[in-house]
């Protein structure tokens, strides 16, 4: 009876021990994992690398640059894009990715594009890591053949370097008799596909609002599109060269409400 007694104590002992050990290692991880202690994501976009690394380590997060892109309208050196985004909730000590907006812009020659049609001069300039800015229309026998190409108002000569990313603006002949088309639907595509099927469609961008969702240079850019005028058509009725306004959100929500729609 005694020895069945012991043996009770010890497994008893054992089991405590056990116990013991599983709380600890469970208090350990705790601490280790910092478990429900996250942090919220600053937004960097638009910022400094200093001004970034300020807020970063008020938040007690990590920053790391490791990709950029040149955009011209964009300031030099300042942060694009960040990896986790703004309001994400992360742990202490987590690393935030970043791409910047280049210091030192990439320059291109500009190739010529007059006598071509306008989607071969669209074709070129974004093989060159150029867009095509304004379509300008001018009375000519051939409607759609590029007359010449300008940049910043003036006419560019081929060869002549410049900032990729940058607008090249591209003066169109039109003719009385091929001169009209119709407006395409681009209500909730991203902003960069509407203006391709914009300038597809031989129209211009025109007015450009964004709602409250769009806070910097950074979210327009991969904002979508939630409203647009002129309505779409399907007929023939606007001539070329028309504007289309767009309305732009980030709201993934709106977005949700289109597709519905």
């Amino acid at each position: 009876m005694k020895k069945d007694n012991w043996i009770f104590k010890n497994l008893l002992k054992a089991a405590g021990a056990v116990i013991i050990i599983l709380v600890c290692l469970i208090l350990f991880l705790k601490f280790i994992t910092r478990h429900n202690q996250e942090l919220e994501v600053p937004d960097f976009a638009g910022l400094t690398i200093a001004d970034a690394q300020k807020a970063a380590s008020s938040a007690n997060l990590r920053l790391e640059v490791t990709d950029s892109v040149f955009l011209p309208r964009m300031g030099r050196g300042v942060i694009f894009r960040q990896n986790p985004h703004a309001g994400s909730f992360v742990k202490k000590n987590r690393r935030i990715l970043l791409t910047i907006n280049s210091i030192q812009p990439k320059k291109v020659n500009m190739p010529s594009v007059t006598g071509f049609s306008l989607r071969q001069a669209k074709a070129e300039l974004n093989a060159r890591q150029l867009n095509v800015g304004r379509l300008i229309y001018v009375n000519d026998m051939a409607t759609n053949n590029v007359l010449s190409q300008r940049f910043q108002g003036k006419y560019i000569a081929p060869g002549t370097p410049v900032e990729t990313e940058s607008e090249i603006d591209l003066e169109l002949g039109l003719s009385s008799e091929n001169n009209m088309t119709s407006i395409p639907a681009v209500t909730g595509f991203s902003f960069v596909t509407a203006k391709d099927i914009i300038i597809d469609n031989s129209l211009n961008i025109g007015r450009l609002t964004f709602d409250s969702s769009v806070k910097n240079y950074a979210d327009s850019i991969s904002s979508f599109v939630i409203s647009q005028s002129p309505a779409p058509t399907e007929r023939l009725t606007h001539i070329l060269g028309s504007r289309v306004d767009l309305v732009l959100s980030t709201d993934k929500t709106k977005l949700e409400e289109i597709k519905k729609n």
